[in-house]
């Protein structure tokens, strides 16, 4: 008997989580298709000389235990860190780690992170979240302050009934005022639209269970909790946890290590072949043809059962006209945005360390800064050197990251890269960050269809849900794969949920479709 062959388009993370669950707990052979030439999609690490860029950041935690054992069974917690790294983070190895790997030894470890992200506002910082301490107190002012306790009593007491916006979502829980001045313009900025514009369920996904009572019992709970060594958070709130894991190397080391490890198995994995079209017939997926980006050639693939993380729009697209034309004029209206990188070199920040926590050469220890500055477009900075030392050749310089929210085809996406990359500097000289003349060197990278929208036909969504789980041999997983703006973690337990169908011979999507919906998920309760 032939064995069974799974065709899965995309080696991100939800991809390859497919492979290797499918090589781990079945006999059937996983082929990866992936349109780039890399491995782990939006995840992947970009080496520049030496530099390496995570591309939009990815904290290694999730609430899931499953995920967490996942990730840890692929490169274990680090052993003896190194003099840098505890001095960067001020923290004592896990008490878990006693038998692992000294990372002296061994790039093939995971790293314990303190997080700390915060906002870049009126020139000053804010945390991130924003709460309501003596430090933002100061900075925005009693004035302002009073409004904002105001508008947020307000709105606790008058909430609004309906929520048809995103606008409406965040206002319900943090009030106007502090809705107008730390949430509007940096939504639009990141989506190119007013929040007025979109539909709350992106906040119901990213923003979750968080308010201003949150942020202040979480801050009370910080004060009387006896700090430990455990790296699980499952009762904290995502936008709070205060510590992660991270792959030495970055997050496209873990899934080059995934990518090695399923081929070892057996699967095989093709870089630079897109997905052109996708036949169909008698209710059942039977091929995909492949093009080769580099030559043009197309190759038709037959198989039994077919994962799809490419972006629904395409999908849809490359299923052809045999498909309802409603079903087409929904798919052919779904938005997304596109992201822009800028890693740049420097000797220096001009933002000064003014925390109590230690970093080499007094650097700002944040991971993330968010920069609400309206006169600038940038929209996040990453400090590569503080989510691993190892990310940067020489750490007596800064590595950096800017990133832009932008759609392919704009002025932003049209700059070249000298461009772009003196129209970044300039950026953050005018908002004191860095001095132009101590810029080293540049690099940007580009990335499409990195952020699934939640508006143009996205209100119709739930009718290529429909139609697309009457395909009992597709399964729609990831980001892109389900239009829906997943973290990592929940890429992969949609991916972990198609396994889990094949194996019980369950036919409804339903499992897959509920990751990252649930209210156990995101609140306290867990997995």
């Amino acid at each position: 008997m032939a064995q069974k062959k799974a065709i899965i388009i995309g080696a991100g993370p939800a991809g390859l989580t497919a492979a290797f669950e499918l090589v781990h707990r079945t006999k059937i052979k996983p082929v990866i298709f992936e349109v780039s030439g890399d491995i782990g999609g939006i995840a992947k690490t970009v080496n520049y000389k030496g530099n390496r860029i995570d591309m939009g950041g990815h904290r290694f935690f999730s609430k899931s235990d499953t995920v967490m054992d996942w990730w840890l069974n692929i490169f274990p917690l680090q052993g003896k860190p190194s003099k840098d790294d505890l001095i960067i983070n001020s923290i004592k190895p896990y008490s878990a780690t006693k038998n692992a790997p000294d990372p002296e030894l061994t790039d093939r470890v995971m790293l314990i992170r303190n997080r700390l992200s915060r906002i870049l506002f009126l020139r000053k910082f804010f945390d991130y979240p924003v709460s309501l301490n003596i430090n933002t107190i100061l900075n925005l002012g009693f004035i302002r302050i009073f409004k904002v306790g105001l508008s947020y009593l307000k709105a606790m007491a008058f909430p609004i009934r309906e929520e048809k916006s995103l606008e409406d979502f965040i206002i319900n829980r943090f009030g106007r005022e502090l809705y107008r001045t730390f949430f509007k313009d940096y939504t639009e900025k990141v989506w190119g639209v007013p929040p007025s514009e979109i539909k709350p369920d992106w906040g119901a996904q990213r923003i979750k269970g968080l308010s201003i009572t949150r942020v202040l019992l979480h801050a009370l709970k910080s004060i009387i909790a006896k700090k430990g060594d455990s790296i699980s958070q499952k009762e904290v709130e995502t936008s709070l946890i205060e510590q992660f894991i991270y792959p030495k190397l970055g997050p496209g080391q873990l899934w080059e290590e995934v990518a090695a490890i399923v081929k070892s198995k057996g699967a095989e994995i093709h870089l630079h072949k897109e997905a052109v079209q996708i036949e169909h017939k008698n209710n059942s997926i039977t091929s995909i043809t492949v093009k080769d980006t580099s030559t043009g050639k197309t190759e038709k693939i037959t198989g039994d059962y077919f994962f799809s993380t490419m972006a629904v729009k395409d999908l849809i697209s490359a299923m052809g006209a045999k498909i309802p034309e409603k079903i087409r004029t929904i798919a052919d209206g779904l938005v997304y945005r596109d992201f822009i990188t800028v890693g740049l070199l420097v000797k220096k920040l001009l933002i000064k360390n003014k925390t109590k926590i230690q970093t080499i050469n007094d650097l700002v220890p944040d991971n993330w800064i968010y920069v609400q500055e309206s006169e600038v477009k940038v929209g996040r900075l990453q400090i590569f050197n503080n989510w691993s030392p190892y990310m940067v050749s020489d750490m007596n310089n800064v590595w950096i990251g800017l990133e832009y929210f932008c759609n392919e085809g704009d002025d932003l996406w049209n700059k070249s890269d000298k461009e772009f990359a003196e129209f970044a500097i300039d950026e953050l000289e005018k908002i004191n960050v860095i001095a132009k003349n101590d810029v080293l060197d540049y690099t940007v990278v580009k990335l499409k269809k990195t952020y699934p929208a939640y508006f143009g036909t996205y209100d119709e969504f739930d009718q290529i849900i429909d139609y697309t789980n009457t395909i009992p041999n597709l399964f729609l997983i990831g980001r892109n794969g389900m239009h829906r703006y997943n973290n990592m973690d929940h890429s992969m337990l949609t991916a972990m949920a198609a396994v889990e169908n094949i194996i019980n011979g369950i036919t409804t999507k339903d499992a897959i479709w509920d990751i990252n919906t649930e209210e156990g998920y995101h609140e306290e309760k867990g997995d």
